[in-house]
């Protein structure tokens, strides 16, 4: 298994799932889907198990035993390693201290944003606002449902976090609005 495997941004979630509990890869694909919007569409099948099969190989996870539920096929299931424990660690330490530029779908749209001109840069920006306006209003009660069930904040503590960059950037698109109708933000006129 090639060692860029292990650099795949869903190790840290794998290992943090099976931090939680020992489970099989289609569990914790499941899992990730339900758990977050952005690792749906980020994971793929084919990737979890490549992934699993890396940690395993580096000995990160080890196999616990087989599962099967039912008529379904028979489920490996694997454990975190105290090695995997450690690598854990040492990502999040790394990730939590080190702020890192990500590029974003949206950062890269928004450098081109002068292809749109001013009013289909408006039309685009402020349905943008809406649509996170909507998520957002979702997402914020979903986490009060969850703490109002118990949840312990540090559970849904990423909640928190991704409501609050949702939140700044819908503040971002508003001002950028505002600045194009104003005139602040100019277009170029050749």
């Amino acid at each position: 298994m090639p060692r860029r495997t292990l650099d795949n941004p869903i190790v840290l979630a794998v290992l943090g799932l099976l931090l939680e509990q020992a489970s099989h890869p289609y569990q914790m694909l499941a899992e990730l889907r339900q758990r977050s919007d952005s690792h749906a569409a980020a994971i793929t099948r084919g990737t979890l198990y490549n992934t699993v099969a890396a940690l395993n190989e580096a000995g990160w996870v080890a196999v616990q035993g087989q599962q099967r539920a039912g008529n379904r096929p028979e489920r490996t299931v694997y454990a975190l390693t105290d090695t995997g424990r450690e690598e854990l660690v040492r990502r999040l330490d790394d990730q939590i201290r080190n702020p890192e530029r990500e590029f974003t779908r949206f950062l890269g749209a928004v450098t081109y944003l002068g292809a749109l001109g001013p009013d289909g840069a408006v039309e685009a920006l402020t349905e943008r606002a809406q649509r996170l306006r909507q998520r957002t209003a979702a997402d914020e009660e979903r986490l009060a449902s969850a703490r109002s069930a118990g949840a312990p904040r540090l559970y849904v503590i990423e909640a928190e976090y991704a409501l609050c960059l949702a939140r700044a950037e819908t503040a971002w698109i508003d001002s950028v609005i505002d600045d194009i109708r104003t005139g602040a933000l100019t277009w170029p006129t050749t």
